[in-house]
């Protein structure tokens, strides 16, 4: 895990996504099966977005039928 980035919220607003910023830093979510990712079958790594840590490998990836992948 890298270090914790020390942002104010305003930075964050500047460097995420509405969207993001929603589901990072105010604990929102989206619909279940409205995300872009919801469907993607590319292979790599998902990276998180406000640090670039990687999450998981797309090989791990499953249909859990909840909406998230």
């Amino acid at each position: 895990m890298s270090k914790k980035i020390k942002k104010t919220e305003q930075e964050w607003q500047g460097c995420l996504s509405e969207q993001q910023f929603q589901v990072m830093r105010k604990h929102g979510t989206e619909r279940p099966f409205s995300g872009k990712y919801a469907d993607c079958k590319t292979e790599g790594v998902y990276v998180c977005a406000a640090c670039g840590e990687e999450l998981f490998s797309s090989k791990t990836k499953f249909d859990s039928g909840t909406g998230w992948p």
